[in-house]
């Protein structure tokens, strides 16, 4: 097991913090939030042609780096520390690990060069109502006519979903002489008919969620031979990559809480030097440092230890997100009324940290999932 980056790694994140700071500064962050897309496109030409980001846990085979999700989880660090907005999440992880977990190597070798040359954006609609995961397909149907299949259903919380070029979508499958349905991945383009697209408003304006309703909407079947498993891997696979996002959005928020509480000063002497704000700030190091070691272990059985993943994926789930809404509830309070502006970036933080909180889960979905892992 390696908990500790090696020197490549580390220059990696050396890198991407650069560019990121040089590229994603505040004020670009808040413009590219504000805009049509969502998202700043040259910054994402950028990320995939100059530093080859989008390809990283992506097989030489399809134009990708052949790294890993180690290294991966690297970027979404930095990414999660500038708050960048972007589809990383959407197209380079769930719906790059989705290409991978299925079976069907046409489909792979169609979108993921053009996905890893930041050409294409994909993204994955597998929520429906409560946003929760269902193995089954939901009530998204696919109907098949001759060689031809079409979708009915509503899809929700989909990320990158607005701005996505083709959508992956599992939904359910009727059942061959009668039996039961069964799940099955279906590619949709996302400009087709029968496809409709809706900008959810969320609490976190840096980063845009879609319900997608299918009326009808041509599709293309997507070969797997256990598509409930597929999806279990990919769900596994998102939880590391969300929980690097949340220990970077924390590692930022601590800084910031940090600095402040060194210059501030109230009744003579600077906040920092009060217990109460001392001990909070310690308590806030130590929630980044195991959650750092816990997502490192997590990061490497997604490379190394596959067996060990599934539970390594939700003990970084079920400690993280919790710990990043912390750090982000006590900066915001640390700054007092500053840090209750528009203009200060800890209300950005923190709108992060609770929309991460629950976008694949709640907290108590990802306690119930570690305890039965567990086997408790």
């Amino acid at each position: 097991m390696q908990l500790v980056l090696d020197p490549e790694q580390q220059e990696l994140r050396s890198a991407v913090r650069k560019f990121l700071a040089d590229q994603a500064p505040s004020a670009r962050v808040r413009a590219a939030m504000e805009s049509a897309d969502g998202f700043d496109r040259e910054l994402w030409r950028r990320m995939a042609t100059e530093l080859g980001l989008l390809g990283l846990a992506v097989g030489e085979q399809y134009d990708g780096a052949g790294a890993g999700h180690v290294e991966r989880a690297i970027v979404q660090e930095e990414l999660g520390r500038a708050l960048a907005p972007s589809p990383f999440l959407g197209s380079a992880v769930l719906a790059t690990d989705t290409l991978l977990a299925l079976d069907d190597e046409a489909a792979r070798a169609d979108l993921l060069p053009r996905m890893v040359a930041g050409e294409l954006i994909a993204a994955v609609a597998v929520a429906e109502g409560s946003g929760a995961w269902d193995r089954t397909g939901g009530a998204t149907t696919a109907s098949r006519s001759g060689d031809s299949w079409a979708l009915d259903g509503t899809k929700t919380a989909v990320v990158a979903g607005d701005v996505a070029d083709v959508l992956l979508v599992l939904a359910s499958t009727p059942g061959q002489d009668g039996g039961s349905s069964s799940p099955g991945w279906f590619r949709v383009d996302a400009s087709a008919s029968g496809v409709t697209r809706t900008t959810l408003t969320t609490l976190d304006p840096t980063r845009r969620l879609a319900k997608i309703a299918f009326a009808g909407a041509p599709a293309t079947a997507l070969t797997s031979s256990d598509a409930a498993a597929a999806l279990d891997l990919v769900a596994d696979l998102a939880a590391v990559a969300l929980a690097a996002e949340q220990i970077g959005g924390l590692e930022r928020s601590l800084e910031m809480a940090t600095d402040y509480a060194k210059v501030r000063v109230q009744f003579g002497r600077q906040i920092g030097s009060y217990q109460a704000v001392k001990h909070g700030l310690a308590d806030i190091y130590s929630d980044w440092e195991q959650g750092l070691s816990a997502l490192r272990y997590a990061s490497w059985a997604a490379d190394h230890a596959r067996d060990e993943l599934p539970l390594a994926a939700a003990l970084v789930a079920t400690y993280v997100g919790p710990a990043y809404f912390r750090a982000g509830t006590l900066n915001v309070q640390y700054h007092g009324g500053i840090g209750y502006t528009w203009e200060h970036d800890a209300h950005l933080y923190y709108k992060r940290a609770k929309s991460t909180e629950l976008l694949f889960g709640s907290p108590a979905q990802h306690r119930a999932r570690l305890a039965d892992r567990l086997g408790v």
